[in-house]
């Protein structure tokens, strides 16, 4: 009997042991499962997309990260020149994200995407030149200094220089200074695949032609000559602006590159100063207008949050973009900056831009 009662204690005291294990498996399930809700209640929806490189630095911005998840967005970001974009299979992605109208229209004819497009900032494209270079352009009379940073690129006069063949050595004071030899041009990306080449053929032509856009056959024959000259000085171009602006800055390269003012109002934004840099503003340039191409409901969720939402405005000014709908926002936040930035573009004209497939001609016959 005492040794069945033993036994019977044994099988209690397991039988104990097993439930309170039990009970604790409940209560750490119980945790696991309210956790997890709390996750769902916080999560953020995932949407893929392909943007200009010019684009990359801002949306791997941990504040823009930040932002993004507290609307419920996390932004998975690919990178590719916006002419490009044409070219890829964008099935499976959510928005794409060019840097001006024209390819986001010829994407939203490929997709069958209703219009309007957000249209959230935009940037106008300047030269940035080393000092020497500027100094040298200021006293041939090819562009006008406003002070030590900041000036105007005079475009006719650059353009006959560009149709004469100019070179550096030609220009008056130009021999004093080692790195200025050579063709006179203005590095530019390729425009076939990169929207601030095209957009640059586009300014070009507009200037060359008095004035009139660029719209036909006949149009694009007789701007070809001068604008394969343009391009085919250069020899092999970058197909991202990022790269030709990162080259420059690192002191490789030519000493006169177009690209975005956002990328100097960004570059700034870091150094506050850099006293070999010069602004210069063409007379006649082209605003890039970063338009998203949404693909689906989630994409045109997000574009329209980048052109609305308050706290990403004002970190899309950090990035150096203008928000659309409001100069006083890029004028107040880029103070600092103004003796590099023409922060009201005073001086400056906006050239129209010709439609798609023009543009893509042009680029063709400058490429040769």
């Amino acid at each position: 009997m005492l040794g069945s009662a033993s036994t019977l204690c044994r099988v209690r005291r397991i039988a104990g042991i097993v439930l309170a294990v039990l009970l604790l498996g409940g209560v750490v399930a119980a945790v696991v499962a309210g956790r997890q809700g709390e996750d769902k209640g916080t999560a953020t929806k995932t949407v893929r997309g392909v943007i200009g490189s010019e684009k990359a630095d801002f949306f791997a911005d941990p504040d823009v990260v930040k932002a993004l998840a507290a609307k419920g967005y996390t932004v998975k970001a690919e990178a590719s020149g916006s002419w490009a974009m044409e070219g890829l299979d964008l099935k499976g992605y959510d928005f794409a994200f060019p840097s001006s109208q024209a390819p986001a229209r010829q994407l939203a004819h490929k997709y069958h995407v209703q219009e309007p497009l957000p249209r959230p900032f935009y940037s106008p494209l300047v030269v940035v030149a080393h000092r020497s270079a500027a100094d040298v352009l200021a006293g041939n009379g090819l562009a006008t200094l406003d002070g030590r940073n900041r000036g105007t690129l005079k475009m006719r006069a650059y353009l006959d220089a560009a149709r004469h063949d100019r070179t550096w050595q030609q220009l008056k004071g130009a021999t004093k200074y080692g790195e200025l030899t050579g063709a006179l041009y203005i590095a530019s990306t390729d425009p076939e695949s990169s929207n601030s080449g095209a957009l640059y053929l586009a300014a070009s032509s507009y200037v060359a032609g008095g004035g009139k856009v660029v719209s036909g056959k006949a149009d694009v024959e007789r701007t070809a000559p001068l604008l394969h000259k343009l391009v085919s000085v250069q020899g092999a171009q970058q197909s991202s602006s990022d790269a030709v602006f990162r080259d420059f800055v690192s002191g490789a390269g030519n000493p006169l590159v177009l690209v975005y003012e956002s990328q100097v109002a960004a570059l700034l934004a870091e150094q506050h100063a850099v006293d070999d840099l010069v602004v210069l503003y063409p007379d006649t340039t082209v605003n890039s207008d970063h338009t998203v191409v949404p693909l689906d409901a989630a994409g045109r969720a997000l574009g329209e949050l980048l052109s609305t939402d308050p706290a990403l405005r004002k970190l899309a000014v950090r990035h150096g973009f203008r928000p659309q709908g409001d100069a006083a926002e890029f004028v107040a936040a880029t103070g600092d900056r103004s003796a590099y930035l023409n922060q009201k573009l005073t001086g400056v004209r906006q050239a129209p831009v010709p439609t798609s497939g023009v543009l893509h001609d042009m680029a063709r016959r400058a490429r040769g």
